[in-house]
């Protein structure tokens, strides 16, 4: 039974950050056709100074009551205090940094917008924290009305924003207001009476304390790269480059992402029983792998028509990055996966430990890509940073769980070959179709739906079955 309430808490996640994507990619589409690649790059410039700061300072109040046993007023007052002053310090951050990042990217615009952008964050630290209520229960409903209402009300405002001429505007007004919008809601779902209070700090403390500074080196993996290319390359080059990672996320953002925030309660349900762990982090990897593998292989098959088709001309250049990052992506549901696990057994030092390993790698092989190929070295240099840290995600699982490499690689053997599967006849297919001028809208559809048949049927051919029925739903082998 308690697969079933996760699934269909999971259900609701994915349905909630798929409706949000699907407003933000209706969203990205029109600002894209209006708005210039050297628009996006500056946006993105702003963004990714006021990212690490958010990040860093990353306070995770739900995910710390949630592994709690039971939680009261206190810990609630306690979350929100924290919050509270976690707003303080990014302003002052941002503040003070602001003219030095315009100075050091010789572009005084960057000011204005760094400092606008922060109020993105400040607001979302501000959330009802009466909402892990409904993360405790694996009720996920609220969060969809949650993300719907703020994603939709900063996407209007967006609208006026860049039909006005606001330009770049437009971005940042979408991105803070979405925030702001949300935290409004969260009072209206889950109420509650805001006070002052630091009573319940140390349950928080040690878990802060290490993902906090998990979440610092992460921030710092995640945007490296947009520093580099904002430093050293122009922004309408760092606008198609910010463009093209953003859309090849959107599988491990829309889907793997929010199906693991209730398989992260799910497993603090049972973390004292570590044989019920370790077969539940095995078939939680294997479902967010068989979504991830075959939409990132998708993606970087189509990449061109895609980018043609939605984001117009101007966008041509984006389609090769595009094609490579999708796959860079492609292993990072496995670290989302072991992140839940390690939050649930109290174990944050792991996502900590892993974070520092990947900004080694990326620092060195991202710069490397960058002087030797520019932006598209950077994509395959993404690739190979990917690569070499799936290996890390199986070492650290096996430390953590007692689960071998072997196992570990087993488990994942057919999704593996299905998404092989699928390449192959998309590939075949893509090369028939060429020269014969069918419309993009036509040959992309046709290339999702034998993919998807392909990689279908090559599932059931090696004995991969979906059970459901009697409180039942899970993948099975055969």
């Amino acid at each position: 039974m308690l697969a079933v309430k996760a699934i269909k808490g999971a259900g609701w996640l994915v349905f909630s950050r798929f409706v949000g994507r699907i407003i933000d990619f209706f969203t990205l589409l029109v600002l894209a056709r209006i708005l210039t690649p050297a628009d996006f790059g500056l946006a993105a410039l702003a963004t990714s100074l006021v990212v690490v700061v958010d990040t860093m300072l990353e306070v995770p109040v739900t995910q710390a009551l949630v592994r709690l046993p039971a939680i009261d007023k206190s810990h609630l007052d306690t979350g929100f205090t924290v919050g509270l002053m976690r707003g303080v310090v990014i302003g002052a951050i941002v503040l003070v940094a602001a003219w030095p990042y315009s100075w050091i990217n010789h572009d005084s615009h960057l000011v204005l917008l760094v400092a606008v952008l922060a109020l993105g964050p400040i607001s979302r630290g501000l959330t009802s924290p009466a909402m892990v209520n409904f993360a405790r229960q694996l009720g996920f409903r609220p969060t969809f009305i949650l993300e719907a209402s703020g994603k939709l009300t900063a996407a209007l405002i967006a609208m006026i924003v860049v039909l006005s001429g606001g330009a770049y505007w437009a971005i940042v007004a979408n991105f803070v207001l979405a925030s702001f919008a949300s935290t409004v809601a969260s009072y209206i779902l889950a109420p509650y009476r805001p006070a002052f209070s630091l009573a319940r700090l140390p349950d928080f403390a040690g878990f802060i304390g290490w993902f906090s500074s998990a979440q610092l080196v992460s921030a710092l993996n995640w945007q490296f790269d947009r520093f580099l290319i904002g430093a050293l390359a122009d922004r309408p080059t760092l606008g198609r480059y910010a463009v093209a990672s953003d859309v090849a996320v959107i599988p491990t953002q829309s889907l793997i992402g929010p199906a693991l925030q209730p398989v992260m309660a799910a497993f603090s349900q049972i973390n004292a029983d570590r044989a019920r762990v370790r077969q539940a982090f095995l078939k939680a990897t294997r479902f967010a792998m068989l979504i991830s593998a075959p939409a990132c292989v998708g993606i970087s098959l189509t990449a061109d028509l895609a980018t043609d088709l939605l984001l117009g001309a101007k966008w041509e250049q984006a389609a090769p990055l595009l094609s490579l990052l999708a796959l860079a992506v492609a292993p990072i549901p496995y670290f989302q996966t072991l992140s839940s696990v390690s939050v649930a057994l109290d174990r944050p030092h792991v996502i900590f430990r892993l974070n520092v390993v990947d900004l080694g790698f990326r620092v060195l092989l991202i710069s490397i890509g960058f002087y030797l190929g520019s932006v598209t070295g950077v994509s395959i240099a993404r690739i190979v940073l990917s690569t070499l840290m799936f290996v890390f995600y199986l070492a650290e699982a096996r430390r953590l769980l007692d689960l071998s490499i072997s196992s570990q690689l087993k488990n994942l053997w057919k999704v593996t070959t299905a998404a092989g599967a699928m390449a192959v006849v998309v590939w075949l297919l893509r090369d028939e179709l060429a020269g014969r001028n069918y419309p993009h809208v036509i040959e992309l559809a046709l290339a999702i739906a034998v993919g998807a048949a392909s990689y279908g049927a090559t599932l059931l051919l090696l004995g991969v079955r979906l059970i459901t029925g009697s409180g039942r739903l899970e993948l099975t082998d055969r």
